[in-house]
């Protein structure tokens, strides 16, 4: 079985514990190079043979993936972040259903929530925004001209735009026609590694603020007004919102329930 495998963020400790189960139980192991914290192999087992993928097209990938199988050896393919998310994980799973290879996908901690946390903010605040826009510039990967950042940003949503750092100066420019300048914005570098770096500004002055931290890659970009300003309080828990769970007023009358009530 070929396990492709979310490693997290960066914190070791942030990989799940199922994906790290799965980890220590492959007899091969693919990692995604310098993007993927060397310190999570510490999960892996002791006689595992580990191929650095950073150095590999997606036929030597498939390969090492094939000739293992056919030793009946089990591979976990680790990914950084979430493997759903700029993972590049389709043409590797086709590749394995041409040859008739199983495989199952092991989600993982995104740098996006990663990020998120780090910041010690809601990416979906009541009031503020309900929506979450994951996008990216494009660059020697393009993207659909109906995916451009100017399109995406007309509804002033929370916007997470990744592998983008080295274009933040672009990024500010596709985002002005629909965001204010005082709109706030972040940027997390490597969030959770040791030498994460976060930068807190306004779009205009974010591209400054991250040129001076030497931030131009692996980074995530966070715009809206999620990250600061005024909001609405959650209903769910609002004293006169009713629920399945709790009528408007009360607690619903389970033991513990009303602890810490007057």
């Amino acid at each position: 079985m070929i396990y492709f495998i979310g490693a997290g963020p960066g914190d070791a400790e942030l990989i799940t514990v199922k994906g790290m189960r799965l980890l220590g139980a492959c007899d091969v192991v693919i990692y995604a190079g310098s993007l993927v914290n060397p310190e999570i192999l510490k999960y892996a087992k002791k006689d595992a043979k580990i191929y650095d993928s950073s150095c590999l097209n997606l036929e030597a990938i498939i390969e090492i993936m094939r000739k293992a199988h056919n030793r009946g050896q089990d591979v976990a393919r680790l990914h950084t972040g979430d493997p759903s998310i700029y993972g590049a994980i389709r043409e590797q799973m086709e590749k394995l259903n041409e040859l008739g290879i199983p495989y199952e996908v092991c989600p993982g901690v995104s740098s996006l929530t990663a990020a998120a946390a780090v910041l010690k903010k809601e990416l979906t605040v009541p009031g503020v925004s309900q929506t979450v826009i994951v996008t990216r510039m494009g660059g020697r990967t393009p993207v659909p001209d109906r995916e451009s950042l100017k399109s995406l940003a007309e509804p002033k949503a929370t916007m997470a735009i990744f592998l983008s750092a080295d274009k933040i100066k672009k990024v500010v420019e596709e985002l002005a026609d629909s965001y204010n300048p005082d709109t706030p914005a972040a940027v997390v570098y490597k969030a959770t590694w040791p030498e994460q770096k976060v930068v807190v500004g306004t779009l205009k002055d974010i591209s400054k603020k991250a040129k001076e931290a030497g931030i131009d890659k692996t980074a995530i970009i966070l715009v809206g007004d999620f990250l600061e300003g005024k909001y609405e309080y959650s209903r769910l828990y609002h004293t006169a919102f009713s629920h399945g769970f709790r009528a408007a007023g009360n607690s619903c009358g389970k033991p513990g329930c009303r602890e810490g009530m007057p």
